[in-house]
């Protein structure tokens, strides 16, 4: 069913014993929608908790202190947020396949898997949501306001991405209105790098392929790469965003293999194409301007599936190339 904002406050505040899942490969959004509502249903007097997430990085980690289920755990209501589909449940919370009680999203895509559905998708990040469901039980503290910045901030990229509106700056102007120190989370997460992130970036310009007089660029980060280089998950955490801060370039498509045989594609595009439409020929989804996928196969097997469903979603024939 179908949910207001307005409604799943009522819905919430009127039943306890959360568990908070989020996604595989968790972001900034996931993770601190999961931090901020958990920490206002604890304000309320309920019994709160996340499920661990063994993919989330130690970048996001200090937001998760002391919210992370304990083992052992039996929830009596279990929520997701920023999850559009149960195939992006991580391996733990597979169990809770069917039985999510209700889901809290801002993707276009989301399928409508739980019993109850929150989707909002006409804000630029899930905290957006997460915040007007908390204003309707009191007044955002700084202590929940925290996680709720890095939600927004980070899935807008510090404010610059397209899917930034109005009340994206309303909401973190009222976020930074409660004390929270905005300029160290702006620090953290946007304007510093690891060695190894700069190393993996000039990485991915040697491997760079550009087409369409340079309006479209694939680039691909291998095993071996990350292994040459020992990166970590954190150091190649938002690195799809890397690649459409090339000049000219409207569309940006970062292939990473994450495994022999599997590949992740993360999809950036300007006005002249749907992201989430080309995304959803290969079974993924997202957002118009941000979507990903996933190919099984090799590298050059990811690049040939999705410049085909660029070329399907363009309506163009050939390969575009110059």
């Amino acid at each position: 069913m179908a949910m207001t904002i307005q409604a799943a406050a009522r819905w919430l505040s009127d039943r306890d014993g959360y568990l908070i899942l989020t996604h595989k490969r968790p972001d900034g959004d996931t993770l601190g929608c999961a931090a901020g509502l958990c920490l206002a249903l604890r304000a309320l007097g309920k019994t709160a908790w996340i499920l661990p997430n063994a993919d989330a990085t130690s970048l996001f980690t200090p937001y998760l202190e002391g919210v992370l289920a304990p083992a052992g755990f039996v929830p009596e209501t279990v929520l997701s947020v920023d999850i559009a589909s149960e195939g992006l449940f991580p391996e733990n919370a597979l169990p809770y396949a069917g039985k999510v009680a209700l889901a809290i999203d801002h993707h276009p895509s989301n399928e409508g898997f739980a019993q109850n559905n929150c989707v909002a998708a006409d804000r630029a990040a899930c905290g957006e949501i997460i915040y007007d469901i908390v204003g309707q039980w009191f007044p955002v503290t700084r202590e929940i306001a925290l996680p709720l910045y890095v939600a927004v901030s980070t899935d807008t990229g510090c404010f610059m991405y397209s899917n930034t509106t109005p009340n994206t700056h309303r909401v973190a102007a009222a976020l930074m209105e409660t004390g929270i120190d905005t300029a160290w989370v702006n620090k953290r997460h946007f304007r510093t790098k690891s060695y190894t992130r700069l190393r993996l970036e000039a990485r991915i310009m040697e491997t760079l392929e550009l087409l369409d007089h340079g309006q479209i660029a694939l680039a691909a980060l291998s095993l071996a790469d990350l292994a040459e280089l020992n990166a970590r998950e954190e150091d190649v955490e938002d690195i799809a965003a890397f690649v459409g801060q090339l000049e000219g370039v409207h569309t940006a498509v970062t292939i990473r293999e994450m495994k022999p045989g599997e590949c992740k594609l993360s999809v950036r595009t300007g006005a002249d194409l749907n992201a989430s439409h080309v995304c959803a020929l290969l079974g993924g989804g997202g957002h118009a301007a941000a979507s990903g996928c996933t190919v099984m196969g090799s590298i050059a097997d990811a690049k040939q599936a999705i410049l085909g469903a660029i070329r399907r979603v363009q309506g163009k024939n050939g390969d575009g190339r110059d």
